[in-house]
């Protein structure tokens, strides 16, 4: 585990899966390192095997790699430029989108944002399992990425994903330097998990500290 590793580890309040608490959302990417084919096909095939409502399985990807094709400058342009300036040396850009309706019946599915999500997440796992850095976004135009790659309008773009090697702290910049280097938060699980009402923390026991023998 390098230093930046142990600096981002999560501070968890119970234990979690390694993989868990070590991944992060890095904006510095090594642009001169690719990724080949069979990473790229395990990131997507964690995603496959994510859980559905009804096996649905509402996830699609747009899959835009550096010196493949013009998909990676497109995802790109429907970044927004605070995002655009780093996410430009990933070697990876995702785009996740979501099946809106039921294939049964074109009735609206509720939990395909959900559904999506978790695809995500365990891609981000694997990931993490194979040395890469993958950072989420937000800031991104659904509108632009459906003009640029003609989604159909039964489909939602999601979110956008940028994956690839972590560059060294030395090769970045002042600002981005420091913006890795923060620490991670997170709201206390007194906040998230409730009880017998709305905002009323569930009665779990603070963990045993122990020491060392």
């Amino acid at each position: 585990m390098t230093d930046i590793d142990t600096l981002k580890a999560a501070r968890t309040s119970a234990p979690v899966h390694p993989l868990i608490a070590g991944r992060w959302s890095p904006r510095g990417f090594d642009s001169e390192r690719a990724l080949d084919d069979e990473t790229i096909r395990s990131l997507l095939e964690a995603a496959r095997w994510a859980a559905s409502s009804r096996n649905e399985q509402p996830w699609r990807f747009i899959v835009g790699r550096r010196g493949a094709g013009q998909a990676h400058a497109r995802v790109l342009e429907t970044l927004d430029q605070s995002n655009a300036q780093w996410a430009q040396q990933a070697p990876l850009l995702l785009v996740s989108v979501a099946k809106r309706g039921w294939s049964r019946d074109g009735s609206p599915n509720r939990h395909a944002l959900h559904d999506v999500g978790l695809a995500v997440a365990q891609l981000t796992l694997q990931a993490t399992a194979l040395g890469l850095g993958a950072h989420q976004m937000a800031g991104f135009s659904p509108r632009r990425a459906r003009e640029l790659f003609a989604v159909p309008e039964d489909f939602e773009p999601v979110a956008v994903i940028a994956i690839g090697y972590r560059a060294a702290l030395e090769a970045l910049d002042d600002d981005l330097r420091q913006r890795e280097l923060a620490q991670r938060t997170r709201k206390p699980l007194s906040e998230l998990a409730f009880a017998d009402r709305w905002g009323e923390p569930a009665e779990l026991s603070e963990p045993e500290v122990t020491s060392g023998g």
